[in-house]
């Protein structure tokens, strides 16, 4: 070792800055990583026991009305007849509604915020108004989409119903509320969660496979749909999860927009019910401990209906990083290979 360096060393030790832990930083990292435990471990516990209680409450409903709570289609309090296959079915078709037209449209935002299309100035102002939208009430929503939206789109709906009526979705006209404006309203609602999330998958890229694509010939569109958004894939599925997630739980707006009917039926143009309009609507009206007890039992169902969805997810993301994985070590060349 020259001089130099031993002199660069001592400097270095001198500064404090190579030196090993003292007691008191083991004894705070320690403590640290045991607070960070604990968080955790009472963020799970909060979790079981919201479900024990729910679960609790409704479980004199499951023991009087078993599985065909969730196969029945007639909710009658007075004659003590509950059933949730019409709520449950407005739940999924109105998430899948809002859903789709969030990820095509969060997406696509997100592309246009990330790919230099427009100046950072401009990138910054509309990635601000987007997430403002997340802080508007649902209830303001939920006016906006009865005097606006309604309006908006009736005379189209209408006209594909009287043209291709004959199509099960187009079956009925849209007189008033219904399935498409509460998709179209929550797709709204969850637009800014969409579009954060997938904005930082695709900002992580590496710029080096951007360019890369490039310089072997491809078109700005050719790198966006064959590099970015592939690379970026899982940052977009765990978007879409968290999205589906707060659609399947939106409340006050769907309350207002989708006509609270116990129907089932294939048109999105037909009115509807949800899980969390049919507990919004009906708990002021719970009046025997039966009534409470059907509730708890359709928010159970409600619960395990997002565990599931959150579940899928995580299983989707960790098979995509399996298969990468193997990829990578496919792909990896042997540690005693050289480079010529």
């Amino acid at each position: 070792m020259s001089a130099m360096d031993s002199t660069r060393v001592e400097r270095v030790e001198a500064e404090g800055i190579a030196r090993p832990p003292t007691s008191r930083e083991i004894a705070v990292d320690r403590c640290f990583r045991w607070a960070t435990r604990i968080l955790a471990g009472f963020s799970a516990l909060l979790v079981a026991l919201i479900v024990l209680l729910i679960a609790k409450q409704a479980i004199p409903a499951i023991r009087k009305f078993g599985f065909d709570f969730v196969t029945s289609t007639r909710w009658d309090a007075g004659k003590s007849q509950f059933g949730i296959l019409p709520e449950l079915f407005g739940t999924i078709l109105s998430s899948a509604i809002g859903v789709a037209l969030a990820t095509v449209f969060g997406v696509a935002v997100a592309v246009f915020l990330t790919q230099q299309f427009i100046p950072r100035w401009l990138e910054n102002l509309l990635h601000n108004v987007i997430t403002l939208l997340a802080a508007i009430p649902s209830v303001v929503y939920g006016l906006w989409g009865i005097f606006v939206v309604i309006p908006a789109i009736r005379p189209a709906c209408n006209w594909m119903h009287a043209h291709l009526g004959w199509i099960p979705i187009f079956g009925t006209p849209l007189v008033s509320v219904g399935m498409t404006p509460a998709g179209i309203v929550l797709a709204i609602m969850i637009l800014p969660t969409i579009t954060a999330v997938s904005r930082d998958a695709i900002a992580a890229v590496d710029p080096l496979m951007r360019e890369a694509a490039f310089g072997m010939g491809a078109t700005r569109w050719e790198t966006i749909l064959g590099v970015t958004l592939p690379a970026s894939k899982r940052g977009i599925y765990g978007s879409i999860v968290l999205g589906l997630g707060r659609a399947l739980g939106e409340t006050m707006a769907l309350a207002m927009l989708i006509g609270s009917t116990n129907v089932i039926s294939p048109s999105v143009f037909s009115p509807g019910d949800t899980l969390a309009a049919l507990l919004a609507n009906k708990f002021p009206e719970a009046a025997t401990p039966v009534d409470l007890g059907a509730l708890m039992y359709a928010a159970l169902v409600l619960l395990i209906l997002t565990l599931l969805v959150n579940v899928a997810g995580e299983l989707v993301l960790r098979r995509d990083v399996t298969r990468l994985r193997r990829e990578e070590a496919v792909h990896k060349p042997p540690k005693n290979e050289t480079v010529a």
